[in-house]
């Protein structure tokens, strides 16, 4: 099933991270294009993997407020990029599924398949996290103990999600569910559409 490789893929993604653990290391991704949707998936675990820890040095109460600013731009650049590989994973998907007959009676998800595996992106690094505030050998019994039954939950929930996503594939695959993308039409970047930006030109 397409979730088995995408959860292995970010577990894979975010391992890796950890090793240096720094959001200033360099990125190489082990999939060519040519393996364009597990390229596409390791592409948006790193990004997510990234900006969780970027959201993390941001909440650091003793900050510099001038690198907390330059922080809140590589947050805002990185958030366009999440964006970006969504859109890239649902062409994907499109591409894929274009030739498939849409039965009359198919209907329409509230949310596209790509939108559905940031979720997963997202629940893998939470995973980790919980995990390893579960097994910290510092942390006072009620700590772990607490979450640890976060974690069987989040643990709960990517079987739920994963069996959600991979059975709107499959309706898809059979005509069941059609998909239909709406870009991200984000206006705060937008030098036309910002008021704020549009007065500086």
């Amino acid at each position: 099933m397409f979730t088995s490789i995408a959860n292995k893929i970010f577990q894979d993604v975010i391992e890796k991270y950890h090793i240096i653990n720094t959001v200033d290391q360099p990125f190489e991704n082990p999939y060519s294009e040519s393996d364009l949707i597990e390229h596409l998936l390791y592409r948006k675990c790193w990004i997510d993997t990234v900006q969780w820890h970027y959201e993390d040095i941001i909440r650091d109460p003793q900050i510099d407020p001038v690198a907390a600013l330059t922080l809140k731009r590589q947050i805002d650049a990185s958030n366009q990029d999440r964006t970006d590989m969504v859109e890239y994973i649902d062409s994907y998907f499109l591409e894929k599924y274009k030739n498939v007959t849409v039965k009359e009676d198919a209907t329409i998800n509230t949310e596209s398949p790509a939108w559905g595996v940031d979720r997963l992106s997202i629940l893998a690094l939470k995973v980790y996290h919980m995990n390893e505030e579960a097994t910290r050998i510092d942390a006072s019994e009620a700590h772990k103990a607490a979450c640890q039954k976060k974690l069987d939950i989040l643990l709960e929930q990517r079987v739920d999600l994963s069996t959600a996503i991979d059975t709107l594939l499959t309706d898809i695959e059979k005509g069941d569910k059609y998909m239909k993308v709406y870009k991200q039409m984000k206006m705060y970047n937008d030098d036309e559409l910002n008021p704020v930006l549009r007065e500086q030109k």
